[in-house]
C-alpha cells in the first residue's frame, strides 16, 4: 500500500530539506562567497505549507477512510498537525541559529543547541503520545496504528534527509 506514495515522501522529504540544508550551508558558503542568496523566512514558510499539503496528501492516499471515518479523522488530524507545527517552528529556530553561529560556534553554544535539540525531540515524542486517544477515538484499531506508521515514517524520512545535509560542526 505504502508504493503508491514511497515517491511522493521522497519529494516531500527533499522539499523540506532543500531550504533547510541551504541555511545551515549559508554562513561556510558566504564566507567563500559573499553572493551567495539568503534563504528568507517567506520561502521558508511557503514551502512549509507545500509540505504540509503533500503530507496530507500522502496521509490520504495511504489510508483508507470511510466517508464517515474522515469526516471525524481530519479535523483531529488538522488540529494534531497545528501542535506539530509548533515543534517544526522550533526546529527551524535552532537551525537558523545554528546556521548563524557555524563558523564561530563555541563549546557552550555546540552543547546548549544540542540539549535544546533533545529537548524538542522529547516534546515531539509528547505531542505524539497525547494525540493517540484522540486518534484512536475516531478511528478502528488497525486505522489508528496505520496512521501511527504512516506519520512516524513521514517524520523519519524528513528528520533522516534534513539531518544528512546539515554539516557537521567545526572542530
Amino acid at each position: 500500500m505504502l508504493n503508491r506514495g514511497i515517491t511522493a515522501v521522497l519529494i516531500l522529504a527533499s522539499a523540506l530539506v532543500l531550504p533547510v540544508a541551504m541555511l545551515a550551508q549559508q554562513p561556510a558558503q558566504q564566507s567563500q562567497q559573499s553572493s551567495t542568496p539568503a534563504v528568507s523566512d517567506q520561502d521558508i514558510q511557503m514551502l512549509r505549507a507545500d509540505i504540509r499539503s503533500q503530507r496530507k496528501q500522502i496521509i490520504a492516499a495511504n489510508l483508507p477512510l470511510t466517508d464517515a471515518e474522515a469526516t471525524k479523522f481530519w479535523p483531529v488530524y488538522d488540529a494534531y498537525m497545528q501542535d506539530v507545527r509548533k515543534n517544526a517552528d522550533a526546529r527551524v529556530a535552532l537551525i537558523k541559529e545554528y546556521a548563524q553561529n557555524y563558523d564561530t560556534m563555541t563549546d557552550a553554544q555546540a552543547l546548549s543547541l544540542v540539549k535544546r535539540w533533545g529537548a524538542m525531540d522529547q516534546a515531539f515524542i509528547n505531542t505524539r503520545v497525547s494525540w493517540m486517544p484522540k486518534f484512536e477515538a475516531v478511528l478502528p484499531g488497525k486505522k489508528a496504528a496505520l496512521f501511527y506508521q504512516l506519520d512516524r515514517r513521514l517524520s523519519a524520512l524528513i528528520d533522516m534527509q534534513m539531518m544528512s545535509l546539515i554539516p557537521v560542526i567545526k572542530q
